[in-house]
């Protein structure tokens, strides 16, 4: 997401946050309902780079157990990625499945476990691995699978004193609206607004998450927020007035997966 879209006008001064907030997002797309929890389990590793050619085949040494999991409902989807645009220090690689209950996770990663896929040489080469388990009530996909395709992250923060119901309001109103738009025209094949589900960094951290198979989908989904922007400017002031934009990370990574 590109931060620019979000900024705080200077004419903000005078207005409550959650003043503010409430009037502009008055003028708003069809606000999109919560869904039940979705669960996200995310395994991600930092692979020197003379072994990522083996990655690879370590994935596909995963495809049984997870493709098992999905065709009997343990799952709603599973994939994998590489990172397209590298940063010192963090993750080149990931694995993810995601479920409607944090007991499907742990089934499928038990699973794995004792496949013997979590102990192949490439991954035992990583120099840095960590996971991460994720929520989501606001989200939705295409059913099918894809290969080499796009996943764009955006990470934000909440302000220290954004309302109890910030995130809520922002996802049902601004976020998900656009990205339900975008999935229905085809530019992409999912999108998810994530939290964390076990919390191993700030609690007000929040994560806007979507899949497109081409390049081209992320300039359309880029020129649909600038669209936004023109059209309903308080969107982006009100979005500017809740997160705190130097605390504002991206991530562009690469790969396979399929959805349920």
């Amino acid at each position: 997401m590109n931060t620019r879209t979000w900024r705080v006008s200077a004419w903000l001064c005078g207005f409550t946050v959650a003043c503010f907030c409430s009037i502009a997002l008055n003028a708003q797309m069809a606000e999109v309902k919560e869904k039940p929890a979705m669960y996200s389990y995310i395994a991600s590793w930092e692979i020197p780079r003379a072994h990522w050619g083996e990655m690879e085949k370590s994935n596909a040494g995963d495809k049984a157990v997870l493709e098992k999991a999905l065709a009997d409902g343990t799952l709603v989807g599973y994939g994998d990625d590489e990172a397209a645009v590298h940063q010192p220090g963090s993750g080149t690689h990931d694995n993810w499945w995601s479920a409607m209950s944090i007991a499907g996770l742990m089934k499928v990663l038990e699973a794995l476990s004792a496949s013997g896929s979590s102990t192949t040489p490439v991954l035992e080469s990583a120099t840095k691995h960590w996971d991460d388990i994720m929520v989501s009530r606001y989200y939705n996909w295409r059913s099918g699978s894809y290969k080499g395709a796009y996943t764009r992250v955006a990470s934000y923060k909440l302000k220290a004193d954004a309302p109890d119901d910030a995130l809520d309001t922002l996802s049902k109103q601004m976020v998900a609206p656009l990205l339900e738009k975008l999935l229905a025209d085809g530019t992409i094949l999912e999108y998810e607004i994530d939290t964390q589900a076990i919390h191993t960094t700030d609690p007000s951290r929040f994560w806007i998450i979507y899949v497109s198979q081409s390049a081209e989908g992320l300039d359309k989904v880029n020129a649909a927020i600038r669209e936004m922007a023109k059209q309903q400017p308080l969107h982006g002031s009100a979005f500017g007035a809740l997160t705190d934009s130097s605390d504002h990370r991206d991530e562009l990574i690469r790969g396979e997966g399929a959805f349920k």
